[in-house]
This record gives C-alpha cells, sequence and structure tokens, in this order.
C-alpha cells in the first residue's frame, strides 16, 4: 500500500492514503526512498519520522508502507560490527561507498555471503519451542552464538543438519512452521519475552572501587551516570566496558560529537579484553550515531541497542549495555514532540518523557530465558546523562532517578582535581546494597557491609570537620579529629581514586578491594591507639606504614592482600603491646 506525501516539517513527513498501514510501520519515503516510520495515524492520513535528511523532498511523492514494524536483524555476525541508528553497517558503508551515507542507502545489517559453521545440539523429532537452542555457531574466539528457536514457534524438528550455511540458508525445519535459519528480525519497541524475572542479587563486577565497594551495582540493574561537560561520562563508559565483568558489550553512542565518536571507533578495534587478551570488539556491538546525523534516528540508536542486548541475553550471557547518552535521545524526542504539535511538559520535553525513559530501563534486568529452565541471562544498562549546565534537577535526570536503580553522579570539582571516578559519593545513591549485601558476605568477607558502613561514616565525619577546620584552622583541630581527616584524605585519594591508565590500578579484583580499605581502616584505628598512648601525631603521620599503604593500589592484587595481612597482623600486635 502507499500513500501521498502532503506535508514536510524537517524529519518528520505527512502523508495522506494511508488507511491501511499500522503504528510504528516502517515506510519508504520518496524516489530515494527514505527509511520512515509511522508514528501518528488520523483517518487516512500518517505522520512519518524520516531517519534520514528530508533536503530535496518534494509534496506529491510516493510513500510505500512495508507492511510491518521496523525491526533489526539478529544472528552470527553481529559481534565486532560497527551500525547507525537503523542497524545499517557503518563499516561495510564506508568500505563500499566511502566515508558519508547517500540518502536512501539500504543494506542488510549481517552479511549475506559469508558462511557460518552450524553445529546442531538437538535431533529430528524432538519437540521445541520459542527460546529452544537447536544449535550453535562460534561467532567469535570466545562467544558461541546459540541458534534459538524464535518465540512464539513450537512443534516438533522433522530435519536439521551442519554445515555451513549463509544466514538465510535453512538449518532445521520444524513441522507447521516451515525451515529456521540462523537469521531472527526482531522489531526494535517491542522487548523480547522471558520466562521469569529474578532478583538482583548478583553484583555486576565493575573494578571501580568506588563503585563495588560503595555503589554496587546489580547484574541485571540500571544506573545512570549524570554530569556536566569534562567529568568523565564517556570515560567511565568506556572503563565499564573493558573491565567489567560482563560477557557481551552493547555500546551506543547516541548525538555524541563526532570527535569522541571518532576517539571510540579508533582505539576499540585496539583494546585488548583483559579477561582473554584478545580483542575486545570480539565480544562487542557499536551502535553509533553522532550528532550530525539525522535527529530521529538518535530516537531509534537507543531501541536498536537494547534490542541486540536482549538477544544475546536470551543465549544465556550477560550483557552490559552503555547508552552514551540518553539527554540526546530525551533531545530528539523534544524535536519530534514539537513537530508533531503536541502539549510541551517541562522544559518542552513531551509529557510522556518519564513513561518512555521508564519503559527502556524496564528492559533491562537479569532473567530466566525461554525454552531452558537452567539458562540464565541479564543485560544491565549504565546510562550516561548530560544535565545542561550540571543540573540534576532537569526532566531527563530526574525522570531517570525515578525509573533507575542506582546514581552515580559526577562531580566537576572533582574531575578538575584529576580524580577518577569522580563521583560524588555524597550525592550518589544504590538501591541494591542490601540485595547484594548476601553475595559479598558468602563470596567475599563477612564483614564486606560492615566495612562498607564505616568506610560511609568515616568520609561523613570528614565532611563535616572540614567545616569546622574552615572556622578554625587545622592548628585548633584536636589530634583524634586530625587524624580521621588525614586517613580520610588517604582514603579518597589512594582507594576512591583509580588510575585508568596504570595496568594494575585501571581495574581492581574485589579480594584487593577489601584487603586494602580493610588494612587503611585499621591504621586509623592504630593511630588512635597510640595518640592515647602518648604518640606525637607528627610521628604517626610519618610512619613508613602510611607510605606503604600510598603504594597498595599500584601493587599485583596476590601481593597486596598478603601485605595487607601483615600490616594489619602488626598494627594489631603494637596496638595491643
Amino acid at each position: 500500500m502507499s500513500g501521498t506525501i502532503i506535508k514536510i516539517s524537517g524529519p518528520t513527513v505527512l502523508a495522506r492514503g494511508m488507511e491501511q498501514t499500522r503504528m510504528f510501520n516502517r515506510v519508504a519515503v520518496g524516489k530515494t526512498g527514505l527509511l520512515g516510520e509511522v508514528i501518528r495515524l488520523r483517518g487516512s492520513e500518517a505522520t512519518i519520522q524520516v531517519y534520514e535528511d528530508t533536503t530535496g523532498l518534494m509534496l506529491g511523492e510516493e510513500v510505500a508502507d512495508a507492511g510491518e514494524p521496523l525491526q533489526v536483524e539478529l544472528g552470527p555476525g553481529l559481534l565486532g560490527t560497527v551500525f547507525d541508528g537503523v542497524q545499517r553497517p557503518l563499516n561495510v558503508i564506508a568500505a563500499q561507498y566511502g566515508d558519508w551515507i547517500a540518502r536512501g542507502l539500504t543494506l542488510p545489517a549481517l552479511s549475506r555471503d559469508r558462511r557460518w559453521a552450524f553445529t546442531p545440539v538437538a535431533r529430528p523429532g524432538t519437540a521445541v519451542g520459542g527460546g529452544t537452542c537447536v544449535g550453535v555457531v562460534q561467532e567469535t574466539a570466545k562467544i558461541e552464538h546459540r541458534i534459538l528457536v524464535p518465540p512464539g514457534l513450537s512443534g516438533t524438528l522433522s530435519k536439521i543438519e551442519g554445515g555451513a550455511y549463509t544466514i538465510e540458508e535453512p538449518v532445521a525445519w520444524l513441522d507447521g512452521h516451515g525451515p529456521l535459519t540462523l537469521l531472527q528480525c526482531w522489531p526494535v519497541r517491542t522487548s523480547r519475552p522471558v520466562a521469569e524475572r529474578l532478583p538482583p542479587v548478583v553484583p555486576f563486577i565493575t573494578g571501580q572501587r568506588v563503585f563495588d565497594m560503595l555503589l554496587p551495582l546489580a547484574s541485571g540493574g540500571t544506573v545512570i551516570v549524570p554530569g556536566g561537560f569534562g567529568t568523565g561520562k564517556t570515560v567511565v563508559e568506556q572503563t565499564l566496558a573493558r573491565y567489567a565483568q560482563a560477557d557481551i558489550i552493547v555500546y551506543i553512542g547516541c548525538g555524541e560529537r563526532g570527535n569522541e565518536m571518532t576517539e571510540v571507533l579508533t582505539e576499540f578495534p585496539h583494546l585488548k579484553d583483559p579477561a582473554t587478551g584478545l580483542p575486545l570488539m570480539e565480544r562487542t556491538v557499536l551502535v553509533i550515531n553522532t550528532s550530525n546525523m539525522p535527529v530521529a534516528a538518535r530516537e531509534t540508536s537507543i531501541y536498536t541497542g537494547i534490542t541486540i542486548a536482549e538477544y544475546y541475553r536470551d543465549m544465556g550471557y550477560a550483557v552490559a549495555l552503555m547508552a552514551d547518552s540518553t539527554s540526546r535521545w530525551a533531545e530528539a524526542t523534544r524535536e519530534i514532540s514539537a513537530r508533531l504539535e503536541e502539549m510541551p511538559g517541562e522544559e518542552g520535553y513531551p509529557t510522556y518523557l518519564a513513561s518512555k525513559l521508564a519503559g527502556f530501563y524496564e528492559r533491562g534486568g537479569r532473567v530466566r530465558c525461554l525454552g531452558e529452565p537452567d539458562r540464565q541471562g541479564a543485560v544491565t544498562i549504565v546510562s550516561a546523562i548530560s544535565p545542561p549546565g550540571g543540573d540534576f534537577s532537569e526532566p531527563v535526570t530526574q525522570g531517570s532517578i525515578q525509573a533507575a536503580g542506582g546514581l552515580w553522579a559526577l562531580d566537576s570539582d572533582l574531575a578538575h582535581r584529576r580524580h577518577f571516578p569522580a563521583i560524588n559519593w555524597k550525592r550518589s545513591f544504590s538501591l541494591y546494597t542490601h540485595a547484594l549485601d548476601p553475595w559479598f558476605q558468602t563470596q567475599v568477607a563477612p564483614d564486606w557491609p560492615q566495612l562498607r558502613t564505616e568506610l560511609a561514616a568515616l568520609l561523613q565525619k570528614e565532611e563535616d570537620l572540614q567545616e569546622v577546620v574552615q572556622l578554625v584552622g587545622i592548628d585548633a583541630v584536636p589530634d583524634q579529629e586530625r587524624i580521621v581527616l588525614e586517613v580520610s584524605r588517604l582514603i579518597r585519594e589512594e582507594y576512591l581514586r583509580q588510575n585508568a591508565y596504570s595496568d594494575i590500578d585501571a581495574a581492581c579484583p574485589l579480594g584487593k578491594q577489601y584487603w586494602m580499605l580493610k588494612a587503611q581502616m585499621e591504621f586509623l584505628a592504630y593511630c588512635q591507639a597510640m595518640l592515647k598512648q602518648g604518640r606525637p601525631i607528627e610521628q604517626l603521620l610519618a610512619s613508613p606504614l602510611r607510605s606503604e599503604l600510598e603504594r597498595m593500589k599500584e601493587t599485583p592484587p596476590d601481593d597486596c592482600i598478603q601485605q595487607a595481612r601483615t600490616m594489619i597482623e602488626n598494627m594489631q600486635q603494637e596496638a595491643q603491646a
């Protein structure tokens, strides 16, 4: 079915004669076949958002309805590929057509020529349903791509054969439904079904001490990282993409500056995965939509990325989705809403902004997958936000805080002091702390929650003492309080601060995190005991123990743990003597 263009307003087109179309259907607009999506229906008129530049489009040109919603292609070949917001393969476009995307250019997201070695794991005559694994493909050296029966299908396998296939060739046949291929398609605005959602009781290990110790994130949880310009949002997400314990990384560059995305595209292919030593791109999918690309495609890039993440989650993998940044997505939503002449809300954003944000964050989670009761997967969402002027009271940040399970607030003052990660621990929070405490107690140390509580209390006491120091000066502060200030500064500089360029300190295992903090807190207790026994504070501050604590973060994990145990034992013995 086709209609006719009667109005053009930027990336928004109004077409008449679209009685048979449906909401969110994919359409081809004009002679050049620009990709678009139906976003409003009123009688025979359909409002379409076009994902490409509409310059040169004319009234009266045809709009062809594809009869299906905007979908992404899912199958072997996703890993290591760079897509734009509507899943066009940018590396293929660059190789065949140059650095600029021609208007109306359509290419399949996945190669139709490459053959994949398919190994069956199910036998003919087996009853299968949605989510059942029928075979595997070795997509990269470490990632096994599991070929699943698409959700909604069930029946008996009549035939299945191993061999080398393209993604469109049949690999199995299902009675009543025909052939199954390596390729699936899924609407981007529809979440993939799961068997059961599981509670957030397993942590998402980041390797960053301020996160894992003070502000833990659950596997399958959601956290937002708001911060002003230059506070390190992109650096935090890239660090997590490299060092966090996730099987698959989906990185979405939504509306960011071209130079930042250029850095991502040039660095990621050369980064080594610390866990395997292989290229990081072998477990990464990049969805890139820079600020100079059409604004409507920016709005879709978030959904393209989360759909790919859900696909790998259904295979039983832990997926980390990095969205940088959600503010640019919200700005695209605001622009489209304005062209639809909808009633604006706060700061011009649509009134349904909060519900759209919540709908996106709800697609994260730790789940029991369809098809096999023992297969579990997770999608953990880390969303960067760029509030104008660093104002956290603006609508996108506030709407995200209400929907997400954690807040890692970036601080410009810490960033200017080269403190990384520049997390303001006073403004940040995590709703997963108590749910994760049993895991930390059994897997790391029984007193992990107690140690975190002591650290938070020490940082709060330091803040209170700093107010006193500003009034009366450091010389008027009693020695017992001064030692608290000195040890707190030591913890801030040597524990909460990490060196992203250090091979040892860029990521810190949980065992090392625990014993580092344990030794530093024991040093505080030791100094307080020595002061009571008459030891001068200057002697304590010049103690070799302090120098050892300062060097501890650059010590390899096993050596650091042994060193911390020895220090704690020696301090306790001397304090008792």
